[in-house]
C-alpha cells in the first residue's frame, strides 16, 4: 500500500514575483497572437507585430522560472511503491528490487514495514527507453562472467559460470491512471566446475486507477520463480539440484484521505508450486506436498499528528490451505494467520525519512501436534542521505517461516540489513550491502542459524546505454550443531541499456 504522504502547503509568491510572473503570462499571450513582447517595452521602435520571434513561449517562462528560483523547473518524481503485511512471510523473497539476487536467497521476508521501499537507484537506468505508443519501454540486458567457492565442512566445490541477464520496464505515460508492467529473468551456465545453477524469472504488472482526488485503487498480478537456496533448513539433504518454486499472486487495494485519517484496505492471494527435486542417486523427490494457496486481508489507518509525523495501525487475517490436507509425513500444515501492527512514520525530507513498527503474528495450524508459530514482530526502514551522490537504507524484519520437518511448526526470522551506493565519480558508482538473519526455531527441534551476506561493487557507466560492472560477495551461514557453509563469489560483466 502506498504510504501516506503529507499534503503541501499553498504558498504565495512575494509581490515583485507575482508582476514579474504575470508579465511572463501576457507576453506568452501576447506572442501567441503575433505580437512582439519587445513592443511593451517603454522606449521600445518596435510597435507592430513580429512573426520573427526567436523566443517561445515555453522558453521564456522557464528563463523566468530560473532568474525567480533560481534553479531550473522540477519535475515530478515517482511515489514510493508500498504493500504491507506479507500474506506468507516465510516465502523467498523474489520481488524486491532494493535487494540483490544473493542476498535474496537467503529466503528472507521484505524489509519494509508499510511496503516502504528504498529510495536507492541501483541500476542508475538514464537511458531513454523506447516509445510505443502511450507507454515507454526500458530494456537492459546484462552479461557477467562469475567464480563460486563453496566450502561445507571439509567438502569443497567451486565452479565458474556464465549469468545472462534481461530486464524491461513498460510504463505508460497518461494523464490519469497508470499501468506499469516489469519483468526480469537471469539464466546461468557452468563454464567450469560444478555447483547448483540459480535460474530466477519475475513479471508484475500493477494498473493505478486515479478514481477520485482523494481515492486510489490498485490492481496487480504476477509471477515469479527461483530456485529453493541449498542452506535452506527445508531443502532436501541429499538433492543434487533443489525443487523449483513457481509463485502466483493477485491483489487488489483501495486508498482513502479523510483529511488528518487516512485509510487503506486490501486483499492479496498467493499460489505456491514447488517442483521435483533432483537426488543425488540419479532419483527425483516429489515435494507436490508443500504445494498450496494462501490470502490474507489487510486494513490500515493512519493519523497526521503533522506533515512529517504520522501514527498507524494495521491488522490482517489470513489463511492458508494446502492441496493435500496431509503431507508426506502425516501432518495437517494449513494454519489461519493473524497479524497486528502499531508503528509511525516519519518523513523529514529527501535526507532523512522512514517508519518503524512493533507488532504482534501467529499461525494456527490445524493439526493439534504443531504448535502455534507466534511471536513479536519489529518492522522498520530508514532512507538516509547524508551528502550529494550518497544514498543509505538500513532495515530490520521480521517473518515467520513454516516448516517441513515432522512435529516443527516453523521458525521466526529475524532480519538485519543495510545498502549503501555512492558516487565516486560521476559516471563511476560505489555498491555496500550487508545482511545479518537469525532464524529461531522456538520447540528447539530444529538447530538455529544465522546467515551473514556482504558484498560490494562498483559500477563505471561509459555511456548513457554500456556499463561495466564488478561484484564481489561473501555468505556465511552457521548453526547450533553440524559444520558452517561459506560462500565467495566474484564477477565481472557488461550492462546494456536502452
Amino acid at each position: 500500500m502506498t504510504p501516506f504522504f503529507p499534503r503541501t502547503k499553498r504558498t504565495s509568491l512575494p509581490r515583485p514575483a507575482a508582476a514579474a510572473a504575470w508579465l511572463v503570462v501576457g507576453c506568452a499571450l501576447l506572442s501567441s497572437h503575433g505580437v512582439s513582447a519587445q513592443a511593451l517595452l517603454p522606449g521600445s521602435d518596435d510597435a507592430t507585430t513580429s512573426a520573427d520571434t526567436t523566443t517561445t513561449a515555453a522558453d521564456t517562462a522557464n528563463t523566468n522560472a530560473t532568474a525567480l528560483t533560481g534553479t531550473a523547473p522540477s519535475q515530478d518524481t515517482a511515489a514510493i511503491t508500498t504493500g504491507s503485511i506479507s500474506t506468507d512471510s516465510g516465502e523467498p523473497l523474489l520481488n524486491d528490487p532494493t535487494v540483490d539476487e544473493d542476498m535474496a536467497r537467503t529466503n528472507l521476508r521484505e524489509n519494509t514495514v508499510d511496503g516502504l521501499r528504498s529510495q536507492l537507484d541501483i541500476d542508475r537506468n538514464d537511458a531513454q527507453g523506447i516509445r510505443l505508443g502511450s507507454f515507454v519501454l526500458k530494456p537492459t540486458l546484462g552479461q557477467t562472467y562469475n567464480f563460486e567457492s563453496n566450502k561445507t565442512g571439509s567438502s569443497k566445490q567451486s565452479r565458474s559460470y556464465l549469468e545472462t541477464g534481461l530486464k524491461g520496464t513498460l510504463t505508460s505515460d497518461w494523464s490519469r491512471h497508470q499501468l506499469t508492467v516489469t519483468g526480469e529473468g537471469t539464466w546461468q551456465r557452468n563454464v567450469s566446475g560444478s555447483g547448483e545453477t540459480e535460474p530466477t524469472a519475475n513479471l508484475d504488472a500493477a494498473l493505478r486507477l486515479d478514481l477520485a482526488d482523494q481515492t486510489t485503487a490498485t490492481l496487480k498480478a504476477g509471477y515469479h520463480f527461483e530456485r529453493e537456496d541449498s542452506t535452506d533448513p527445508n531443502a532436501i539433504s541429499n538433492a543434487s539440484v533443489q525443487s523449483g518454486i513457481d509463485q502466483y499472486t493477485l491483489g487488489a487495494g483501495i486508498e482513502r484521505d479523510f483529511g488528518i485519517l487516512r485509510g487503506s484496505a486490501k486483499v492479496d492471494f498467493d499460489r505456491y508450486v514447488y517442483g521435483s527435486a533432483e537426488l543425488e542417486n540419479g532419483g527425483t523427490l516429489s515435494l507436490k506436498d508443500r504445494n498450496r494457496n494462501a490470502g490474507a486481508v489487510t486494513v490500515r489507518v493512519g493519523y497526521e499528528l503533522s506533515p512529517a509525523l504520522i501514527p498507524f495501525i494495521e491488522a490482517s487475517a489470513g489463511k492458508s490451505i494446502y492441496d493435500l490436507r496431509k503431507d508426506t509425513l502425516g501432518f495437517e500444515r494449513s494454519y489461519d494467520s493473524y497479524g497486528a501492527r502499531a508503528g509511525i512514520e516519519a518523513d523529514l525530507g529527501e535526507k532523512l525519512n522512514g517508519e518503524i513498527a512493533l507488532g504482534y503474528q501467529t499461525y494456527r495450524f490445524e493439526d493439534n501436534r504443531l504448535d502455534d508459530l507466534k511471536g513479536f514482530t519489529i518492522d522498520g526502514l530508514v532512507n538516509w542521505s547524508p551528502q550529494r551522490g550518497t544514498d543509505v537504507t538500513y532495515g530490520i524484519s521480521t517473518g515467520l517461516e513454516p516448516s517441513t520437518t515432522a512435529g516443527e511448526s516453523g521458525a521466526m526470522v529475524y532480519t538485519l540489513s543495510s545498502r549503501a551506493t555512492h558516487e565516486l565519480r560521476t559516471a563511476l558508482v560505489a555498491r555496500l550491502s550487508n545482511s545479518l538473519t537469525f532464524r529461531n526455531f522456538p520447540s528447539g527441534g530444529t538447530d538455529d542459524e544465522k546467515v551473514w551476506l556482504t558484498g560490494a561493487g562498483l559500477t563505471w557507466d561509459l555511456n548513457r546505454y554500456l556499463a561495466l560492472t564488478g561484484d564481489v560477495s561473501y555468505e556465511r551461514t552457521t548453526r547450533d550443531s553440524g559444520p558452517a557453509t561459506n560462500i565467495a563469489r566474484v564477477g565481472v560483466g557488461l550492462t546494456l541499456r536502452r
